[in-house]
């Protein structure tokens, strides 16, 4: 078995790097756990191997005894010193007790322990190698795909990312090579478990730290990032400085690192952002190149209010509110973009017009679209008029004038009634 284990011992060290020591020592445990029954009932029972020739020895503690009665237990002391020549009744020598099919015997009831000592001297090696790298990024390739989570091998290790840490619009493929960054590393039973993802912020902030070296050594800092896996990011950035522009730092010679990055990313978007410690500017700079007529801040609700024109409202609000929403992520304020009134179309204001006094019982939108064209606009229009004037309305008669006063008045009712209890409250 000598040369057996040697081989293995050899292989393992080499090939899975982990320690001789710790393989022997895993291996003279497994051994002692087997050899019960093939030794005897030796008390103190020892198993040694020797850590060059990797030789097997079992030793076992006897005492020194004039008379054996217990041959497990005592040896007499002629035996004794031959073993240790100043031996002495009573005294305590180590034997070896190596039995002939010791090495077969103890071989084949020790393999399954020894291979289960040497995957815990592996999981114990990885968890140590990994345990202090969360926030790292990794390069694996994908080994195999369970129940939507990727399995990717680090080498040594494998990493899982689950279906939540996954890029929605990224499709995975065995085989594909992969960067994901180490979100945390968990002991488990089954082994050290190292969590990975491709969606997490952070991610993005590492790559930027990885491609831009004035934020690899603090020039620049990131100040905050704001994410929708695999659409559009938004990095805060600034420069402690002033001969560094931080913007132009990440963005690189002709675009260079930014498209790294979003190469890395599947083509996700990224805007960056000039930090800055005024809400209203940071606001500014963050919903640009939309051009905002005016920013107002209420601090007790940590909210700002941003007025545009038409022209730039789709474009500071983004796709289904894309750019509003990471503006408010970025900022941490309540953002709440409106249109500017005052750019409002004549034919808007029409059907505003229109549109509200279409609700009115007994008004309708064919009754207010001719309202709306003879001149009387609002709730309060209505209500000031005659039924005369009413009447002089083409294709209003008598009888729809009264139907259009008692809607009205009905709904100025209702109004003048919510605002009274709105001031009681």
């Amino acid at each position: 078995m000598n040369n057996d284990l040697l081989a293995v011992i050899d292989y393992m060290e080499r090939e899975r790097g982990i320690d001789r020591e710790t393989l022997l020592t895993a291996v003279e445990a497994a051994l002692l756990s087997a050899s019960k029954k093939s030794v005897g009932p030796s008390k103190d029972l020892r198993i040694e191997i020797d850590r060059k020739t990797c030789r097997i020895r079992a030793l076992a503690k006897v005492t020194v005894a004039e008379k054996v009665n217990a041959p497990h237990d005592e040896i007499t002391l002629p035996s004794a010193r031959r073993i240790k020549a100043d031996a002495q009744l009573g005294d305590t020598v180590e034997i070896e007790v190596t039995p002939k099919n010791f090495g077969r015997i103890a071989a084949q009831t020790a393999k399954q322990a020894i291979l289960h000592k040497i995957r815990q001297a592996e999981k114990e090696r990885v968890f140590g190698e990994y345990k202090d790298r969360a926030g790292d990024i990794v390069s694996g390739t994908v080994s195999r795909i369970e129940r939507s989570d990727v399995i990717l091998d680090l080498g040594r290790a494998e990493g899982l990312m689950p279906v939540a840490e996954k890029v929605p619009t990224e499709r995975y493929q065995i085989g594909d090579r992969l960067r994901a960054l180490i979100l945390k590393v968990e002991s488990r039973t089954q082994g050290p478990e190292i969590i990975l993802t491709r969606s997490h912020p952070d991610f993005v902030r590492r790559l930027f730290e990885l491609e831009v070296s004035e934020i690899a050594d603090k020039t620049v800092e990131i100040k905050g990032i704001a994410r929708e896996a695999g659409f559009r990011s938004k990095i805060a950035v600034v420069s402690h400085d002033p001969k560094v522009d931080p913007v132009g730092a990440c963005v690189g010679m002709r675009g260079i690192r930014v498209k790294n990055i979003v190469r890395e990313l599947s083509g996700e978007k990224i805007d960056i952002v000039r930090w800055h410690d005024d809400i209203k500017t940071f606001v500014t700079n963050a919903l640009a190149p939309a051009k905002l007529i005016r920013v107002t801040v209420d601090t007790e609700a940590q909210s700002v209010q941003v007025v545009v024109d038409a022209e730039h409202l789709s474009q500071a609000i983004g796709k289904k509110g894309q750019n509003a929403r990471l503006t408010s992520k970025l900022t941490g304020w309540k953002i709440d973009i409106l249109r500017d009134e005052s750019d409002v179309s004549f034919e808007e204001k029409v059907a505003r017009a229109v549109a509200a006094l279409a609700v009115v019982d007994g008004i309708g939108p064919e009754r207010a679209e001719k309202l709306v064209h003879a001149g009387f606009l609002t709730l309060e229009g209505l209500l000031a008029a005659e039924p005369a004037d009413l009447e002089a309305v083409e294709g209003i008669d008598a009888a729809a004038a009264r139907e259009v006063l008692q809607g009205v008045e009905k709904a100025c009712e209702h109004l003048h009634g919510q605002e009274e209890s709105h001031e009681s409250s």
